[in-house]
Formats: structure tokens, C-alpha cells, sequence
């Protein structure tokens, strides 16, 4: 990382946002409040709700160069939402629209960070489970990290009851806290070039 701060843009729906959660934080706070840094953290999220994969790949790259700097390490965390899949997008269209955020970024040279769909709210379980493993497949195939936040909260009681607890669709202080403590432990601190804090 070096001597130069730290700037994230991240890009995603509600979820970015902390929709539903009291304390306003939502994942990527909680996150970026265990990112201890040697250099100042700048965390810039970008968030459209109810946005499919199609939506994104049309907005990221021109909502995110205006906030690049080139006295910063530039990075990008792409967080991606349930929308496609009720909005009857195949997994071929999915697949694709991550693939040409990922693509565009590394010829930027932007390292990228991205993060799966959660359960819950109205889509299709088996859908939502398809849609996670396909784009982890297309982050995977071009070496970028990505968080599997489906898999482990599928069946999870803490993460169904907050649903349960809320609207059905966005989680509360719990929720978002599963989601952080899986982002954290799925390779957070490596790819900011940070020791592990054991978080």
C-alpha cells in the first residue's frame, strides 16, 4: 500500500447503504471501523437501490472516476444485490455484466474487491444460490476476491431472524454484522495489503 491514503469506492444497491439498520453503519461501516490503516481511510459508497447487475455496469465507471485521485490508492468494491434475479435477468446476462466491471477495472488498474449477494427478501432461494455461485465463478476466474455472503447466512438463524425482525428483505445491527464479519475474513485485510487484525 505504501505511503499514499487509502480511497474505496463502493458500488451496490441498498445493502451498501445500510438500509434497515438503526445505527446507520450497515456493512461497509462496520468494516471500514476494523480497517485500522497507517495512512488515512477514505470509504465513498455508491449506492442505488433495487439496481441489477445491468444498472451498475452502466453507472460504476463514470460515478467512480470522478472520485479516483492520483495522490491516492484507488480501489473498488463492487457489492452486488438480489435485483437480477427478480428481475428475470438469466445468470448469462449476470454473468457478463460482472465480468465487464471486472474487466474495465483491471485495464484501469483499479484493484477490486466484490461481494455476493446475501439471502432473503422475495427472490428465488435456489435463483439467488445460482446467481452467488456464478458471479464468485467470474471473480475467481480472474483472480479478484470475492465474499460468499449466500452460502453461510442461508440456513443461518442470527441472519434469518433479523430478516424476520424487519421488513423480510433488509437485515438490522445483526444482519449487517455478519455480513461485515464475513467480508473481514474473506481476505479484507490481504487485499488492502494490511496485517490481519484477527477481527
Amino acid at each position: 500500500m505504501g505511503e499514499l491514503p487509502l480511497r474505496l469506492a463502493v458500488v451496490g444497491d441498498e445493502l451498501v447503504a445500510g438500509a434497515g439498520d438503526p445505527k446507520g453503519l450497515g456493512w461497509v461501516g462496520r468494516v471500514t471501523a476494523r480497517t485500522p490503516t497507517p495512512t488515512p481511510l477514505t470509504v465513498l459508497t455508491l449506492a442505488v437501490p433495487g439496481e441489477t447487475s445491468t444498472a451498475l455496469g452502466a453507472r460504476w465507471d463514470e460515478e467512480v472516476t470522478r472520485r479516483l485521485s492520483p495522490e491516492a490508492d484507488n480501489r473498488l468494491v463492487v457489492a452486488l444485490g438480489r435485483a437480477d434475479v427478480a428481475a428475470g435477468l438469466s445468470l448469462a446476462r449476470s454473468r457478463l455484466n460482472l465480468a465487464n466491471i471486472l474487466d474495465v477495472a483491471d485495464q484501469r488498474r483499479i484493484p477490486t474487491f466484490v461481494v455476493g449477494p446475501p439471502p432473503g427478501g422475495t427472490a428465488d432461494a435456489d435463483k439467488l444460490a445460482d446467481l452467488s455461485a456464478a458471479y464468485a465463478d467470474v471473480a475467481t476466474r480472474r483472480r479478484v476476491p470475492f465474499v460468499d455472503t449466500y452460502t453461510p447466512l442461508a440456513a443461518h438463524d442470527q441472519w434469518l431472524g433479523d430478516l424476520a425482525a424487519g421488513d423480510g428483505v433488509l437485515p438490522g445491527q445483526a444482519g449487517y454484522g455478519l455480513m461485515a464479519w464475513l467480508v473481514l475474513h474473506t481476505g479484507w485485510h490481504a487485499w488492502l495489503g494490511l496485517p490481519d487484525d484477527g477481527a
